[in-house]
């Protein structure tokens, strides 16, 4: 592997947004380091769980993430893309909507506590069973996303504008913990 490439892999959202969603987009093959890039992306920690439930499906882990994305790619709709990765591949909603986040970013949105927490709702989307609930849920979350951050930017950039306001408001609460603490 020569440096350049290695370099690309230090921005990881920028490699997955312009690599890998256009890959998916134009029919490359998204190969097992791509689409584990979306899942350290997302949640490193998830890792060794996404690859065990991927390879309950089939144990060579390249087939099973050939056949995910072929799936994926062959699903009829947003609501089929979706119900595929949790139902088929028995995914989490955080981690299926990472998936289709990068593979169609102008649809899809992460589902994330940071984004819920913003949107002073949907918190128990993921614990719901009935997919029918689940994907009408989905659809007023991303359009919560939607009108959460006015102007015309990207769904994506909405999202990182709650993922920012999220993280700004976390980091200035334990600031002021701090500064507490130290007065006590």
């Amino acid at each position: 592997m020569t440096a350049p490439d290695d370099l690309a892999y230090y921005d990881l959202e920028r490699y997955l947004f312009e690599t890998v969603s256009r890959k998916f987009a134009e029919g490359e093959e998204v190969t097992t380091f791509d689409f584990f890039c979306i899942v350290v992306w997302k949640s490193n920690r998830a890792k060794s769980r996404v690859a065990a439930r991927l390879m309950n499906r089939n144990a060579d882990l390249d087939a099973a993430v050939r056949q995910l994305v072929g799936e994926v790619r062959e699903a009829e709709g947003n609501r089929a893309r979706l119900k595929v990765l949790l139902q088929a591949w028995q995914l989490r909603l955080p981690m299926a909507t990472a998936i289709l986040t990068v593979f169609c970013p102008e649809d899809f949105t992460i589902y994330d506590y940071r984004a819920c927490e913003q949107l002073g709702d949907f918190a128990d989307l993921a614990d719901r069973t009935d997919f029918d609930r689940l994907w009408e849920g989905y659809e007023r979350f991303v359009a919560a996303v939607h009108a959460a951050v006015p102007g015309e930017l990207s769904l994506r950039d909405k999202d990182r504008a709650l993922w920012g306001r999220s993280f700004s408001q976390q980091l200035k609460r334990d600031i002021e913990r701090w500064s507490a603490l130290g007065h006590s």
